[in-house]
């Protein structure tokens, strides 16, 4: 019987505690088990009082075994001091940019933001920081020069980036933004969710804190809603921690453990789709029923020298525009294989239209200043073989020409 079971007790008590708090022993589970606990008890009232103050596990706002595994696995990705799962992508960067306030000497009036970031994240900035006093100032990240006239003008305290921006794939130089940023004293936090650590891991390029929407690469297969902030300071682990808790932005335990499996394969799903990426954007390149392709592997991107230098490899996802993008809808309603969906980072390919999805919190002249057409449309390419992303892609492209 397992500790703190008596067969004395009433059969209702019995029915009660029956089969709770057994350990597996002899032997060791080869994955890490999936615990539903919202509460844990101790043994004395000093145990209780150290899980308490964060000393072990006491309530699963505070802290959850199987989530503590995601947040190790995050740790080893991202070469991260320490790390914090949360609900979502969105609670995630929220979460960091928090953290990076508390962790500063004073509060930022300022935060320098990318100007074609993802479309959540502007409105994030816009109705969640600016109406508390907080100035948002954007800027081109990919130029240096730009970036470091924002410091001298505005001195933020907190720099926002993306690596491989959402939906048009601009690739920054984080160790130079880095560089920048603690020169003026300021935090640097890097949505490294379409990278991915596999491509690139900001923390050892200087960056302060790394937020993912883990739905994505992390889990990979579009059964798991989740975020990860990955820091390299206790400090700001410790802000985290405090956020967290008092905010409530817990990750559900079945979804971590859906993510730390998801993880497992991620450098061999992104490695493929990669490739599968470079393949297709070259291929769109030439067809007649394209009229641009935007991906950071064909030289015709800006940024291409820069990827060829900073990155393994050019990311999974591209967008392109069509010579016809009245026909926008012909295309979409055609295509067979390639699934329409407002994620990415599945295993399947997906296509998305950014006005309507993702940056659809926008007006068309905030789409328009980050280069987002209404006709333009974004691929998250999966791990299918190549030849039958291409064919699907081809009969559909071909309808937009009749």
């Amino acid at each position: 019987m397992p500790p703190r079971f008596q067969t004395n007790w009433n059969y209702v008590t019995q029915m009660v505690h029956a089969g709770e708090r057994l350990i597996a022993e002899p032997g060791h589970a080869t994955t890490t088990p999936l615990y539903t606990s919202t509460t844990y008890f101790h043994d004395t009232l000093a145990d209780f009082n150290a899980a308490l103050g964060g000393v072990g596990y006491a309530y699963g706002r505070n802290g959850n075994p199987t989530n503590v595994a995601l947040e190790v696995a995050t740790c080893a990705a991202e070469s991260a001091y320490g790390a914090l799962t949360t609900a979502s992508g969105m609670a995630a960067i929220y979460a960091a940019l928090l953290a990076a306030n508390m962790t500063l000497p004073a509060p930022t009036t300022h935060i320098l933001a990318p100007r074609d970031m993802y479309g959540a994240s502007t409105v994030l900035l816009r109705d969640f920081f600016a109406p508390y006093g907080i100035t948002i100032i954007t800027c081109d990240m990919t130029n240096l020069s730009e970036v470091a006239q924002c410091f001298a003008q505005y001195r933020p305290g907190i720099v926002y980036a993306e690596q491989l921006s959402n939906p048009i794939f601009r690739v920054i130089d984080v160790a130079a933004i880095a560089e920048l940023s603690h020169r003026h004293s300021a935090k640097l936090v890097v949505d490294n969710t379409i990278a991915t650590p596999v491509l690139q891991r900001p923390l050892l390029l200087g960056a302060d804190f790394v937020a993912h929407s883990a739905t994505k690469y992390f889990s990979g297969h579009g059964d798991a809603t989740g975020g990860v902030v990955a820091v390299r300071e206790q400090a700001s682990m410790a802000a985290l921690r405090h956020i967290n808790a008092t905010l409530g932005m817990v990750l559900g335990p079945f979804e971590a453990l859906q993510i730390l499996r998801g993880m497992k394969t991620m450098p061999l799903r992104v490695e493929r789709q990669c490739a599968n990426s470079l393949a297709v954007a070259t291929w769109l390149e030439q067809h007649p029923a394209v009229a641009r392709v935007i991906y950071p592997g064909l030289p015709s991107h800006p940024d291409h020298a820069l990827a060829l230098r900073t990155l393994p490899a050019y990311g999974a996802m591209l967008s392109f525009e069509l010579h016809h993008p009245e026909r926008i809808e012909t295309f979409a309603d055609a295509l067979e294989l390639v699934l329409m969906a407002s994620t990415l980072g599945d295993i399947y390919t997906l296509i998305s239209i950014p006005a309507l999805a993702s940056h659809r919190g926008l007006s068309p002249q905030e789409r328009a200043l980050r280069g987002i057409s209404d006709g333009l449309i974004r691929m998250s390419v999966g791990i299918e073989a190549q030849d039958d992303i291409r064919t699907d892609l081809d009969q559909a492209l071909n309808r937009t020409l009749r």
